[in-house]
């Protein structure tokens, strides 16, 4: 199976942002014949703080994602956090994600997985690999013809993640597309005061381990300047370092 890669930066913060990733990622298209989507929040629902950013909101947000589209011809992927943003994100994108901490809501899964879209469903931190039979069962018995897995880490203790890759060949009992999200499983939820750390260097050897394990995707939050980013920004990859990292993969 031909891996494919989800890109972009964490959050919708401006079109000259959107744009400068989306140029990058079409150049690495064209010069790897990669499977990219695009991938941007609205709105992220799960910041640590209320006073975090959080994204333009729906309206907005899918304006600006259907313009990258239309403008650079890459598919898009975004997530949601309530069922009744399933339909309206469905009109727009070509893949719905469902957040890790919602990843058992069922609700939500049956409504993703009305839209006919691919359903990319997060593993939570919580969550073993195994466990994930039941949120791919709720999606296929909801009418998804195709659901993904993503690994994002497991809690270890406070503020700290652990991957554990054995959850990479358990998903793949479930759905043969198994994603590593290389930037997320670096991070350090809510430990830099109020926000969420992370350690970027360790991104390209969690990627490169997931591909022993099996994943046939990876996904990368990307950023011209993660310094200034308003999201995530210690996990973010440098975009410039992206091609490095997608040129080990293959």
């Amino acid at each position: 199976m031909k891996p494919i890669f989800i890109a972009g930066p964490c959050v919708i913060e401006n079109m000259d942002c959107l744009e400068t990733v989306a140029r990058e990622l079409v150049r690495l298209r064209t010069a790897y014949s990669l499977d990219i989507y695009f991938k941007a929040s609205f709105d992220k629902a799960n910041r640590t703080s209320l006073s975090s950013y959080r994204g333009p909101g729906m309206e907005r947000g899918l304006q600006m994602l259907a313009d990258i589209r239309e403008k650079y011809h890459l598919p898009l992927i975004t997530d949601i956090h309530e069922s009744c943003q399933a339909e309206p994100v469905g009109r727009v994108v070509d893949a719905i994600q469902i957040p890790a901490f919602l990843c058992r809501q069922t609700d939500l899964l049956v409504a993703a997985a009305r839209t006919g879209k691919p359903v990319n469903i997060k593993k939570a931190q919580f969550l073993s690999g195994q466990d994930m039979k039941y949120p791919v069962e709720k999606c296929r018995e909801s009418g998804a013809v195709d659901v993904w897995l993503t690994e994002r880490g497991n809690m270890c203790g406070y503020n700290n993640l652990a991957v554990d890759f054995r959850n990479i060949p358990d998903m793949k009992q479930w759905t043969p597309r198994v994603i590593m999200d290389c930037t997320h499983s670096v991070q350090r939820p809510g430990g830099a005061g109020g926000k969420t750390g992370g350690n970027r260097e360790f991104v390209p050897a969690m990627a490169l381990a997931a591909k022993a394990f099996g994943a046939t995707g990876y996904f990368f939050e990307i950023h011209p300047n993660p310094e200034e980013a308003l999201s995530d920004g210690p996990n973010m990859l440098y975009l410039h370092d992206f091609e490095t990292v997608v040129k080990s993969l293959l």
